[in-house]
């Protein structure tokens, strides 16, 4: 590991021999949260964008660089760009629907493989079967699938709305495993109530699961949510640049070294922030987490004692 952690970027060379681009898509998709079936105002932290601030409007078609502007500088080749099925819940579709959008992913010469964005509890049998057809059909590409976590804690689950216990995340991690389907999972850092060892135990429940990857997220205070509502009343507060350094540190020290980490912090779309204004600074914040891991000697799983070295 030439870094104190397993980067996503370093992970890519060493696996594919290249660094990837992930290339975020909008499929057109809803949530249980917000068609009605669970509710209809998504989770308190949840645009109205759904997480797909920046993603790419997909019906299927070939996509070509210069529609990605943040990417179209970018000419890496065919096969070295994550299709990510970024906004909302990307296996709440018909089946029809959804082999027609990844199938398509999957073809597209500049996809090295897919990456599905969704939730734990919108995953029914027919999903897990058109996955294992994909993989038998596209062996030269990777699937993976992103699950939106964010916490362990069952009280914190209720307080933002996610709308399933975690055993339903922890089934969904063993079906997909079966099926040789890598999982990353979502992590919100900062949520109303939850203390730093609160967080630290939802990383070592990452670690019984085996997650394969994890995305690390600041929570981001964004207007016109519930979220923002509650922070202007003065129900809580937002993370310090220096805690959130310091907390990241601590989960790195405690994930196992085999789970590659996707993310540090986040972008949040900038129009739209309200809290932390200091998260717009994200490459002073991922320096200073790197100096604080070389300063203090950490490295990751320096603290995982639970999962020695496999």
């Amino acid at each position: 590991m030439s870094e104190r952690y397993l980067a996503f970027p370093v992970w890519c060379r060493e696996r594919f021999g290249k660094r990837l681009y992930r290339i975020p898509l909008d499929a057109g998709m809803t949530c249980p949260n917000r068609d009605g079936t669970l509710g209809s105002r998504g989770c308190i932290f949840c645009d109205a964008g759904g997480s797909g601030d920046f993603a790419v409007h997909y019906e299927g078609q070939r996509i070509q660089l210069s529609e990605v502007p943040f990417l179209s500088h970018r000419e890496a080749g065919e096969g070295s760009y994550i299709f990510y099925f970024q906004a909302y819940t990307n296996t709440y579709a018909s089946i029809e629907r959804l082999r027609f959008l990844f199938s398509s992913a999957l073809r597209d010469p500049l996809s090295a493989g897919i990456s599905i964005a969704t939730r734990p509890d919108c995953m029914p049998i027919e999903v897990y079967h058109l996955l294992a057809e994909l993989k038998q059909e596209f062996p030269e590409r990777f699937i993976w699938v992103e699950l939106g976590l964010q916490t362990m804690h069952e009280q914190t689950a209720v307080l933002i709305r996610r709308g399933y216990p975690t055993s339903v995340f922890d089934d969904c991690v063993l079906r997909l495993h079966a099926l040789g389907i890598e999982v990353i999972a979502h992590v919100i850092l900062g949520l109303p109530g939850e203390s730093d060892e609160m967080v630290y135990e939802t990383i070592r429940h990452l670690n019984e699961v085996k997650i394969d990857g994890v995305k690390l997220q600041l929570l981001h205070v964004l207007s016109g949510t519930d979220l923002a509502e509650a922070f202007q009343a003065g129900a809580f507060e937002v993370l310090s640049e220096e805690h959130y350094v310091r907390l990241v540190s601590g989960c790195i020290a405690r994930l196992r070294k085999e789970t590659v980490i996707h993310r540090l912090t986040g972008d949040g779309p900038g129009k739209l922030l309200i809290a932390p204004q200091w998260s717009r600074h994200k490459k002073r914040v991922l320096n200073e987490i790197r100096h604080v891991l070389k300063t203090e000697d950490i490295s990751q799983g320096c603290l995982c004692y639970d999962f020695p070295d496999e």
